[in-house]
């Protein structure tokens, strides 16, 4: 049961971060860099580069998600950048901004739902990184059993 949450956790989580890079791709560039530029913690200097990698990252991390490959450090860094992510969302919250989160390109507004799913993101990326750790960073849903000189064999 364990296996499945964990397979159907990665292959959800990987999904919303490919649909989620796929949605800013298929935009000019300008447009993510004004909701990053919105969440005022970034120089202006630093817009363009972000507003054009940031989506890369976030659909190789959703395609290495999904694929299973490097569970631990995939689940690592989609931790990282999500719990990074919903901190500056919280940040934005609590100052009073009344910005567009930029989550799956322009037009969203951030509020308490977005706060929920993006926290809910984070909850599943945690859960797959301690997943990656304690399977030895093998693909969740794969069967593992213990030869008789203790050494971990991995079934297919």
């Amino acid at each position: 049961m364990k296996r499945a949450a964990i397979l159907a956790a990665r292959l959800i989580l990987g999904a919303i971060l490919a649909y989620a890079a796929w949605t800013k791709l298929r935009a000019p560039w300008p447009q993510f860099a004004v909701s990053i530029n919105s969440y005022q913690v970034v120089p202006l200097t630093w817009l363009e580069p972000l507003a054009r990698t940031l989506p890369w990252v976030e659909m190789i991390l959703g395609v290495g998600l999904m694929a299973g490959i490097a569970l631990r450090w995939f689940g690592l860094a989609s931790s990282l950048l999500l719990g990074f992510f919903f901190s500056l969302m919280i940040r934005s919250w609590a100052i009073g901004l009344n910005i567009d989160c930029g989550c799956f390109g322009p037009g969203e507004a951030l509020g308490p739902m977005t706060m929920l799913r993006d926290g809910t993101l984070v909850a599943l990326a945690l859960a797959i990184t301690v997943a990656g750790f304690r399977s030895g960073g093998k693909v969740a849903g794969t069967k593992t059993a213990r030869s008789s000189d203790s050494r971990l064999v991995t079934e297919g």
